[in-house]
C-alpha cells in the first residue's frame, strides 16, 4: 500500500472533488454540495477524507448525537479507479480507532444487500448483521444494518 496517502478532516476547498466522487460512486440517495458543507460544519458530524496524489480517493461520513455514545458510519465512498487498493480497508480502520478514541460503544451503518465486496470487508472488521432493512433504498434494495461493539 502506498504511503503517499492522508487521512484528515474534509474541507470547503474538498466540495468539488466530493460531489464528483459521490457522483462517480452512487446513482442514488447523493449527498450534494450544500449537504456536504452543512454537515462539515455539524458538531455531529465527522466527514474525513482520504487523499492519495493530491486527489481524495476516498471519504466516510461519520454521524452522532449528542451524549451518544453510538455512532453511525453514513456513508463510504472510494473512487471507482481507486478500488482494489486496500483503500475502503484502511479508512474503516481509520474510522474505528477515530471512534473508538471518542469512545463510542459501538458503530453501525447500513449497506446494501448486493453489496457482496462491501459486506465481506466489514465481516472481516468484526461487523455484525444486527437487521434486514425490507426496501430500505431508493431503488427498492434491501439492507442490511450492522454494528460493530467495542469492550469497554
Amino acid at each position: 500500500m502506498s504511503t503517499d496517502v492522508t487521512i484528515r478532516l474534509a474541507t470547503r476547498d474538498d466540495l468539488t472533488q466530493l460531489v464528483a466522487l459521490e457522483a462517480a460512486c452512487f446513482d442514488y440517495s447523493r449527498i450534494g454540495k450544500r449537504s456536504f458543507s452543512r454537515l462539515m460544519q455539524s458538531p455531529s458530524a465527522q466527514l474525513h477524507v482520504l487523499v492519495k496524489a493530491k486527489q481524495i480517493q476516498a471519504y466516510s461520513l461519520l454521524l452522532t448525537r449528542r451524549n451518544s455514545r453510538r455512532w453511525r458510519l453514513y456513508s463510504l465512498a472510494v473512487a471507482p479507479a481507486a478500488r482494489g487498493q486496500g483503500l475502503s480497508k484502511r479508512l474503516l480502520h481509520y474510522v474505528i480507532d477515530y471512534v473508538k478514541a471518542q469512545h463510542a460503544s459501538a458503530l453501525t451503518l447500513e449497506v446494501k444487500t448486493d453489496n457482496a465486496a462491501a459486506i465481506a470487508l466489514y465481516r472481516q472488521l468484526n461487523f455484525e448483521v444486527t437487521d434486514v432493512l425490507v426496501g430500505y433504498y431508493d431503488d427498492g434494495c434491501d439492507g442490511y444494518k450492522m454494528s460493530l461493539s467495542f469492550n469497554p
